[in-house]
């Protein structure tokens, strides 16, 4: 029987980014749910529209014992794929021994790592600002063309903005730099695979590959896996399935190698 997949979207996103992969992964048979951020919940355009109250102070740390705890009630334990801060999450778990499996796409890094790339270091301060103290950060079209999109054109670049965005916290990115965002690299853990794009303008592929290498520990399987052409909307842009086809292949071949 396969086990329940748990789906963890990113900054600027909330579960809708993962309707499709949600009907890919129910097609192949997985009980599947890609529950939301606390203060995510409903549709992008009316969060844009109206921002939650609060949003400004959501933390790295809310965000993961909410996921913990949703983790946490299932009957067994299950596999988690995260995209983003997402794929961080899903580290955090797996480093916590909660999951059978996990996979980061364009994962955020853990353990301060950080990379000497202009797209990385512009995004990374303009949302980390600490003058903009608990002002969320608003997801422009302009921006997410920039940032998320920008291998596709301005015009389907638009069109995923108004489907997809939403405005974020900014308070969430700057507790990767603190001890929520630490794992012990060199503890046993489940299956992990990380996936990074080649164009990625916020997580550049260098830093997932150095991330997926920190791992330590000799029995267990951890892998970098890395998709030409793509950049940070990877799970979103054109191309998505063969992403998806990828992870699925990876964890049919892998979920017998848990540890005991």
């Amino acid at each position: 029987m396969k086990p329940k997949v748990i789906f963890i979207h990113g900054m600027f996103q909330n579960p809708k980014s993962w309707d499709a992969w949600v009907t890919y992964f129910d097609f192949l048979g997985y009980e599947v749910h890609a529950p939301a951020w606390p203060l995510h919940e409903g549709a992008p355009a009316d969060l844009r529209a109206n921002i939650p109250r609060g949003l400004g102070s959501l933390n790295l740390e809310r965000v993961y014992h909410h996921y913990r705890d949703i983790v946490r009630a299932s009957v067994e334990q299950p596999v988690v794929i995260g995209h983003s801060l997402g794929g961080l999450v899903a580290q955090l778990l797996l480093a916590e021994g909660l999951v059978r499996a996990a996979v980061g796409i364009a994962s955020v890094a853990p353990n301060k790592m950080l990379a000497l790339d202009w797209g990385f270091l512009r995004n990374s301060a303009s949302i980390t600002n600490p003058f903009a103290g608990d002002e969320p950060y608003e997801m422009t079209p302009e921006l997410f063309h920039k940032n998320f999109a920008n291998t596709l054109s301005r015009e389907e670049s638009d069109l995923a903005w108004d489907a997809y965005a939403v405005h974020e916290s900014r308070q969430v990115l700057r507790d990767i730099l603190g001890e929520q965002g630490e794992i012990d690299m060199e503890r046993p853990h489940n299956p992990l695979l990380l996936i990074g794009a080649e164009k990625d303008e916020i997580i550049p592929a260098s830093l997932v590959r150095r991330n997926a290498h920190a791992y330590q520990d000799a029995r267990s399987h951890h892998e970098y896996r890395e998709f030409t052409g793509r950049g940070h909307f990877i799970c979103g842009e054109p191309g998505w399935e063969e992403v998806a086809t990828s992870v699925s292949n990876w964890l049919e071949g892998h979920l017998s190698a848990v540890r005991s």
